[in-house]
């Protein structure tokens, strides 16, 4: 039996697939521990800065696995009875650490990147927000279904959907469970990038190479100031800007190696104009 999420690390960049093509990589109980354990084995590995997630065609990911869910609760009752669910867990039982906010099933501290190659619905949309951003094949689709199938979201969608797409949009897409192409996913703000099918990963690697070509340990702070500011308001959100700083700057600052990057940020704004 083929497994149902795989990891592939090349020049610093993981990339994790969804492979349950057979049921649209929908999350059965296996595959969202597998999921978690594979983003957190990339987050801990020294070779790798950041991360891509994706699914094998044709979809990126129909939400929680019904068939599950109709017998058991399958995967819900599982989060539902952690609170996180054991996806949020090593083998050894140990919470991973990741940057708050994020969904159990992207313990992370690095940077993730979703290319979405198909339909993200549900726990499949949820999965695509928890990433830092999003790269949508044309063939991308995404619906919120969980007033549609009677369940309640439980790994962010109230958050993270109405900021990504403001809450009014965000109200339609959950009262409706209307699906949202990949044209109007890019107008609403709730992708990055449209591509074509075939471009999709190679198009992804290639954000993840610039991600990579920058200082990892400001992209990691920067980051989870992102994070925490997105859960403050007005002048706290500037507070925590200021803390945040003052602790990345007496982690130390190479004079040196801060004028060998902005030479490499001249000379690459030129090739980029």
């Amino acid at each position: 039996m083929p497994d149902v999420a795989l990891l592939e690390v090349v020049e610093r960049v993981a990339t994790v697939t969804l492979n349950r093509p057979e049921a649209r990589n929908a999350l059965s109980t296996e595959l969202v521990r597998a999921l978690a354990h594979l983003v957190g084995e990339a987050d801990d590995r020294d070779d790798v800065d950041v991360l891509i997630l994706t699914g094998a065609d044709p979809a990126f990911c129909a939400g929680l696995d019904l068939k599950e869910l109709g017998v058991d609760g399958g995967p819900l009752k599982r989060v539902a009875g952690d609170g996180v669910t054991g996806a949020g867990r090593d083998d050894g039982g140990q919470r991973r650490r990741g940057r708050g906010g994020r969904g159990a099933t992207l313990p992370t501290t690095k940077p993730i990147i979703g290319a979405v190659n198909g339909v993200a619905v549900t726990g499949g949309l949820e999965l695509a927000l928890n990433c830092d951003f999003l790269v949508a094949s044309e063939r991308a689709r995404f619906a919120d279904t969980h007033g549609r199938v009677g369940v309640h979201p439980l790994w962010g969608l109230t958050v993270l959907l109405p900021q990504a797409v403001g809450i009014r949009r965000a109200r339609e897409m959950t009262a409706t469970g209307n699906f949202v192409d990949a044209a109007t996913a890019l107008a609403w703000g709730l992708v990055n990038h449209v591509v074509p099918h075939e471009d999709l990963l190679p198009f992804a690697r290639r954000l993840a190479a610039d991600i990579v070509s920058s200082d990892r340990r400001a992209v990691a702070a920067i980051l989870a100031t992102y994070e925490e500011a997105s859960r403050v308001t007005g002048g706290e959100a500037w507070e925590a800007e200021r803390r945040a700083a003052a602790v990345f700057q007496r982690g130390g600052v190479d004079p040196a190696e801060i004028e060998r990057r902005r030479q490499g940020i001249v000379d690459r704004g030129r090739s980029q104009v």
